[in-house]
C-alpha cells in the first residue's frame, strides 16, 4: 500500500477532492476514520445477532479484513469492509436443519474461497466474463429471493417477541429515512436500535416484565415459547470483563435468541449440505463488490476496472480469515461510499484509521455482550423494513440496467426461481441430502435463464441481452452513491 501523500498542505478547500492515495492532517484524518466508523458500526454488528455470531468479533475482524483489502487493492480503491447482511437467510436456514454456529461459519468460510476464486478468475480474464454468466436478470432474481426468503424470521422469530416494541422501532426506521436529511439518515438502522434498546428499558422499569414468545424458551414442555421475561437482559453483560478478547463458543450451551447468544472464538466445521444452502450468495457477493469498484470509480474520476478482480479476492480472502475465527463474512459497505460522496475525501488514509478503532472495539467483551442483549422486539422493528429492502434491491438492479419482463426468456426462469426461493420450496435427493429455499432458487434461476437462453430464437435472445452491453452489473443499486447530494433514495443510503 503506498503512503499518502499530504493534500494542499492539509487544508481541505470547499469542493476539492482528496484522491485515495493524499491524506488531510493526522487530527482530521482520525475525525473523518472515526466518522466511516460510526457508519459502518450499526449494520455491522446488527447482522452478526441476526446470524447468531458475536458482534464484538464481528467488528474486530471487519477491522481486519479492511487492512487486508486495502494492502490488496494496494490503496487504490477505498472502501471498509463490515459484515454482509447477505448471509442472514443462509444462517436461518442452516439453524432451521438442525446447524450450529460453527456449520454457519464453515459454509460461509467456503463462500470465501469461492468469492475469492472468482476474483483471480476476474483479475486474469476481464470482468465480462463474470458479467456473462450473471447477467443482471439473474443477480437482481438472487438478490431478490435472499431478501424476501427472510420474511418468516421477521413474522416468527423478532416480531412476535414485542409486537409493540417492534412497531415503534419500524416507524421509526422509516421516518429516519424518509424525514431526517444529511449523515443521520445514513445512520438510521443505528440510531432506531438504540432507541429501541432504550425504549425497551424503560418498558421494563415502568410497566414491567413482557409475556410473550422467546426462541431460547422453546422446550418440549413448552412448544410455544411463550414465557414472562424482561425485554432486557444484561445478566450476561454483568457477567462479561471489560477487556479482553471475544469468548471462546461452546456449542453445547449456545441456543439461537436466547440470553446465552454471545458466540465468540470457534473453529468452523463443514457439512455438504449447509455448503450448498449458502453458495449462491456468493453472487450477491460478487454484485457487491462490482457495483462499489464502480462507484467509487465514478466517484474519483479514475479507471479502477483493473482492481476490479483485486477487490474481489481481497473480499473473499477477509471472509475466510473472519470466518475461519467464529464471525460472519464480509461486505463492502454501501454506508462508508455515502460518508465518502459527502465529504469528497477518499483518503484510504481514513479507512486504515477506521479499522483500527474497529479492533480496538473488538477487545471489550461488555460491548460485544451489550449488544448481543439487543430485545428481539427491536430487531424485529428492523428487520421487517432492512429484510424488505433487500429484497427489493432485487427489483431496483433490474430497473437500471433495462431488464425487458416481456420476454419469456427473462421472466420464465427467474419467476420459477423466485417463487421456490421466496416460499421455501425443497427438492429431496435422498433422506440427507435435500435442496431449498435459496439454494435451489439460486439454481433454477441461473440454470434456467441459460437453458432458455441457449433454446430461445434469436431474436428473442438479442432483446434479452444486457441493455448496457454486460459492463453495467449494477450494484450502484446496492446502495452505491453517484450524487453526494442525493439523499431521495432509502435504499441508497441504507442498502446492502
Amino acid at each position: 500500500m503506498a503512503m499518502w501523500k499530504l493534500h494542499n498542505g492539509g487544508v481541505l478547500e470547499p469542493g476539492a477532492v482528496v484522491a485515495p492515495d493524499e491524506r488531510l492532517s493526522w487530527g482530521k484524518t482520525v475525525g473523518l476514520g472515526a466518522q466511516h466508523v460510526v457508519a459502518m458500526f450499526g449494520a455491522t454488528f446488527v447482522f452478526p445477532i441476526l446470524m447468531g455470531l458475536n458482534p464484538q468479533l464481528a467488528v474486530m475482524m471487519s477491522g481486519v479484513a479492511t487492512l487486508l483489502f486495502l494492502a490488496i487493492v494496494r490503496g487504490r480503491v477505498p472502501s471498509y469492509l463490515g459484515s454482509s447482511a447477505s448471509f442472514v437467510g443462509v444462517a436461518t436456514a442452516i439453524y432451521a436443519a438442525g446447524g450450529r454456529p460453527s456449520d454457519v461459519t464453515g459454509a460461509m468460510f467456503v463462500c470465501g474461497v469461492a468469492l475469492a476464486i472468482v476474483g483471480v478468475i476476474i483479475h486474469l480474464a476481464g470482468a465480462r466474463v463474470i458479467h456473462r454468466v450473471l447477467p443482471p436478470v439473474v443477480t437482481g432474481a438472487v438478490v431478490m429471493l435472499i431478501g424476501f426468503n427472510l420474511a418468516p424470521v421477521v413474522a416468527k422469530t423478532y416480531w412476535p417477541q414485542d409486537q409493540w416494541v417492534a412497531l415503534v422501532v419500524m416507524l421509526l426506521v422509516v421516518v429516519l429515512n424518509v424525514a431526517v436529511r444529511g449523515f443521520v439518515s445514513r445512520i438510521a438502522i443505528f440510531v432506531a436500535l438504540i432507541a429501541g434498546y432504550l425504549l425497551s428499558y424503560g418498558l421494563d422499569k415502568v410497566v414491567g416484565p413482557i409475556t410473550s414468545f422467546q426462541p431460547g424458551a422453546v422446550t418440549a414442555q413448552n412448544p410455544s415459547g411463550v414465557v414472562e421475561h424482561l425485554r432486557v437482559d444484561w445478566a450476561q453483560v454483568a457477567a462479561a470483563s471489560w477487556v479482553g478478547l471475544p469468548p471462546v463458543s461452546d456449542d453445547a450451551t449456545w441456543k439461537l435468541g436466547s440470553a446465552t447468544n454471545v458466540v465468540g472464538l470457534h473453529l468452523p466445521t463443514f457439512h455438504l449440505a449447509f455448503i450448498l444452502v449458502a453458495l449462491p450468495v456468493t453472487i450477491a457477493l460478487i454484485a457487491e463488490n462490482t457495483g462499489h469498484v464502480k462507484a467509487v470509480a465514478e466517484m474519483t474520476g479514475q479507471p479502477l476496472d483493473a482492481e476490479m478482480g483485486r477487490a474481489i479476492t481481497a473480499d473473499g480472502l477477509g471472509s475466510m480469515i473472519a470466518t475461519g475465527v467464529g464471525a460472519g463474512p464480509t461486505t463492502t459497505y454501501a454506508e462508508n461510499i455515502g460518508v465518502m460522496a459527502a465529504t469528497r475525501v477518499y483518503s484510504t488514509a481514513a479507512y486504515v484509521v477506521a479499522a483500527l478503532v474497529a479492533i480496538g472495539f473488538g477487545f471489550s467483551p461488555k460491548f460485544g455482550a451489550i449488544i448481543s442483549a439487543t430485545p428481539g422486539g427491536v430487531l424485529g422493528g428492523i428487520t421487517v423494513v432492512l429484510y424488505g429492502m433487500i429484497g427489493l434491491l432485487g427489483a431496483k438492479i433490474w430497473k437500471e440496467n433495462g431488464v425487458d419482463f416481456g420476454n419469456p426468456v427473462n421472466l420464465v426462469p427467474v419467476a420459477a426461481g423466485i417463487i421456490i426461493g421466496i416460499g421455501d420450496v425443497s427438492l429431496k435427493f435422498t433422506d440427507d441430502f435435500t435442496l431449498a429455499g435459496i439454494a435451489l432458487g439460486t439454481i433454477v434461476t441461473v440454470a434456467v435463464y441459460h437453458l432458455a437462453h441457449a433454446l430461445a430464437p434469436a431474436h428473442l435472445k438479442a432483446s434479452a441481452q444486457d441493455p448496457a452491453g454486460g459492463t453495467n452489473l449494477v450494484l450502484d443499486a446496492l446502495g452505491m452513491y453517484r450524487d453526494s447530494d442525493d439523499q431521495s433514495d432509502p435504499l441508497r443510503r441504507s442498502g446492502h
